[in-house]
């Protein structure tokens, strides 16, 4: 996986850099930002604008304790991990206030067929050798019955597989520096952990109900906020945290919803947390198929969140109840709690003076854990093209093409799995199996089907080894490779890939076990 999100950014280049737009210390109103809802992606967004744009910004977030959040446990991909370095975050902090654990990518179960398993780790397949991939290398071995299985190329799969964790090696020579991790955490203890560090940067934090939106009668930007206190909150940015509920972008400016329940139908989540088993917790976030769907797992320090995604039109919801209760492997700790949701985005995501941020703006069920990463997508984006001397519709356009970009790239990452089965025991898995793909999709699975070659991109989310994890995974293995790697000796090449396979074999097993890196008890 490559450089985190916002790895780039330091904030204080960010500060001096917007400093300087505003004209150093020339007298300019600061803008004010009204961000409507808490919960993780508020206060994400209220943290990094109050920490990244101090010279630029007022800050006034608006809640309600009666709406409350979404938050049912959260799993996230590594890229959370520069966010909390940008703003100065402590980690250690951060992960005893969300009860966080490490993770090191996700586990499949019976996508493919049933008794299947991989895991999309977060890091890379072996070494590249005379810049040709290493996927290269070990189909050619494949196909003479050799090499073995892939995984054990992984640094980031034999890790999970042996429940260890350690931090990456700063050699980024070494073996142990080829893999990435990320967190899960309780969601709804994040909230608040950014809340008081954003409070700290001068964020105004308001309780109340918004029940109107007032709009400009000539340009048709927000201009105010009527809350049921009576309060009149005026602004020159909103930002919709919201939720599912869009208040500003969807209900107040009417912007169309793109609907893509015809390729993800999975349309709501049956939610429960049971208590943690005894034993060594497992460094990764689980995803087992269901006839219906599929079910999550996500071990936190303090308890496990379950959950089964589920399609409505294949399940009902007292059947889902009973299934996620069966298929928990601890004391359930609350009952069942149905989410309903549905698959897609808003055309655009920055409209007038509104940008949507989060699920106000899609949303694609958590199969990946891209939840979070999509809100620093839209956090980074607003930063880097903040309004300053006023909104460009050259600025609105960037920031709309890219979110897009991004949510196209992990929609089609996401029908592959689905689609990439052989499973025929369920309707709704014959439904997807067969069902047509987006052409973009398509295109990537005839590529790495013929030949193993998967397309280059510079920017956005999931590239080579991501796309290698969940093809060969679920049994898409290429029936061609690289013509260079012919000319190898397969006698010699075979040794190389053993020598490789054993040493991360090796150097894993002098690793702490996860619950030791976390310091928690044996």
């Amino acid at each position: 996986m490559r450089a985190p999100l916002f790895r780039h950014w330091r904030a204080d280049a960010i500060i001096a850099y917007t400093r300087a737009r505003r004209g150093g210390e020339v007298n300019q109103p600061r803008k004010r930002v009204i961000i409507v809802g808490g919960g993780t992606a508020g206060w994400m967004a209220a943290s990094a604008i109050a920490k990244l744009l101090p010279h630029a910004v007022e800050v006034t977030l608006i809640e309600s304790a009666e709406i409350g959040i979404v938050g049912v446990g959260e799993a996230t991909l590594p890229h959370l991990r520069a966010f909390i370095e940008t703003l100065g975050l402590d980690e250690a902090e951060f992960m005893a206030a969300t009860h966080a654990t490490w993770k090191l990518g996700i586990e499949f179960r019976d996508f493919g067929k049933p008794g299947d398993r991989y895991l999309h780790p977060f890091g890379d397949f072996g070494r590249p050798l005379h810049d040709i991939p290493f996927l290269h290398w070990w189909l050619r071995m494949h196909a003479l019955g050799q090499g073995g299985d892939i995984a054990d190329y992984s640094v980031a799969n034999v890790m999970a597989a042996q429940r260890r964790f350690a931090r990456p090696a700063e050699d980024p020579d070494a073996l142990l520096a080829s893999y990435g991790y990320a967190y899960q955490f309780d969601a709804t203890r994040f909230g608040p952990f950014l809340r008081s560090f954003a409070e700290e940067q001068g964020v105004t934090r308001i309780e109340g109900r918004i029940v109107s939106v007032e709009r400009d009668g000539a340009t048709g930007d927000v201009a105010a906020l009527l809350l049921e206190s009576g309060t009149r909150i005026e602004g020159d940015l909103f930002v919709d945290c919201s939720g599912f509920r869009s208040l500003l972008l969807g209900d107040a400016l009417g912007e169309e919803w793109e609907d893509w329940s015809h390729w993800l139908p999975c349309d709501r989540a049956m939610a429960l947390p049971c208590a943690a088993p005894p034993g060594e917790i497992e460094p990764l976030t689980r995803a087992t198929a269901m006839p219906a769907g599929w079910r999550w797992r996500i071990p936190l320090q303090h308890r496990v969140g379950n959950g089964y995604v589920y399609s409505s039109a294949h399940l009902s919801d007292d059947a889902a109840s009973a299934a996620i209760l069966a298929a928990v492997e601890g004391e359930p700790l609350a009952d069942p709690r149905v989410l309903r949701f549905r698959a897609g985005r808003r055309k655009r995501s920055w409209s007038h003076n509104v940008v949507a941020v989060g699920l106000a703006s899609g949303f694609l069920e958590p199969l990946e854990s891209t939840s979070i990463y999509l809100v620093q997508v839209a956090i980074q984006q607003l930063i880097a093209l903040f309004p300053i001397g006023g909104i460009a519709e050259v600025d609105r356009d960037a920031f709309n093409d890219q979110v897009d970009y991004e949510y196209d790239r992990i929609r089609d990452f996401l029908i592959l799995h689905y689609h990439a089965s052989t499973r025929d025991d369920s309707e709704f898995w014959r439904a997807v199996r067969h069902m047509a793909i987006p052409d973009s999709l398509a295109e990537k699975i005839e590529l790495f089907r013929r030949a193993g070659r998967i397309q280059r991109y510079s920017r956005g989310l999931f590239f080579a080894p991501s796309w290698i994890a969940v093809m060969i995974g679920q049994g898409l293995v290429p029936q061609g490779w690289d013509q260079r790697v012919d000319a190898a000796d397969p006698r010699a090449l075979g040794q190389a890939l053993d020598r490789l396979r054993s040493q991360i074999a090796a150097e894993v097993a002098t690793l702490p076990g996860h619950r030791a890196a976390l310091g928690l008890p044996a």
